[in-house]
């Protein structure tokens, strides 16, 4: 199956006056899940949706550019923004910290952009105690070995850090139960449709269309006049 999933455009047009709010997408798994290479394929082919860029104060990986993937940043300055409130939510994770900007995730599900969110476990807890309008997914590895042959594939992790994550993974997994939706990340193709298809599905949902619909019947009113 293709992850190229468009959206088709409904028959009836009907200008929206009052856009509705963005959805907040968790995506989560443990290290080495394959969470990151669904997103992107996702943010290709989902229109009007956007990528929160946390920051963190681990060394960028080869390749990584500073704002794309993260906003690397040093652990002083991790403080700061973490003491003047500027975090959504926040933890240390396999050594290193982590934070999501508050700012970015409200102005743009405030304009009507959903955002996908790319966390740990942890931090997908700290997301549901919020009670934002968010939709939690996670991302399940087919086994043990193939968890273990991408973090070695991956070649960014020290053997100790490699230890660390594999150590914590199995607890990570037992977690999954407090999410909405599980995905099999067995094939790539697949799972990148499923995770595109939850997001159309969300989209539908009757309370986050309440405006639209309104507007429609406001129409249908009219017509029987």
């Amino acid at each position: 199956m293709s992850s190229k999933v468009t959206e088709f455009s409904p028959a009836l047009h009907v200008k929206n006056s009052t856009p509705r709010r963005g959805t907040l997408f968790v995506v989560s798994s443990p290290s080495g899940g394959g969470k990151g290479t669904l997103i992107r394929r996702v943010l290709e082919v989902v229109p009007n949706l956007s990528y929160s860029v946390s920051f963190t104060t681990r060394a960028p990986r080869a390749g990584e550019i500073n704002g794309r993937e993260y906003f690397f940043i040093s652990r002083d300055v991790f403080d700061e923004m973490e003491a003047g409130g500027e975090f959504l939510e926040c933890a240390c994770v396999h050594g290193n910290y982590y934070g999501t900007a508050k700012r970015q995730v409200i102005e743009e599900t405030a304009s009507g952009i959903d955002i996908v969110l790319e966390v740990d476990v942890q931090g997908a807890a700290s997301v549901r105690q919020l009670l934002l309008d968010s939709v939690s997914i996670f991302i399940l590895p087919p086994s043990y070995p193939v968890l273990r042959e991408r973090l070695i594939a991956r070649g960014t992790d020290t053997p100790e850090e490699l230890e660390v994550r594999l150590r914590n993974a199995p607890e990570e997994l037992r977690q999954y139960s407090k999410f909405d939706y599980v995905i099999f990340n067995d094939e790539v193709e697949r799972a990148s449709a499923q995770l595109a298809s939850i997001i159309y599905a969300e989209r539908a949902r009757c309370a986050r269309q309440e405006n639209l619909v309104r507007q429609v019947i406001e129409k249908f009113k009219t017509a029987e006049d």
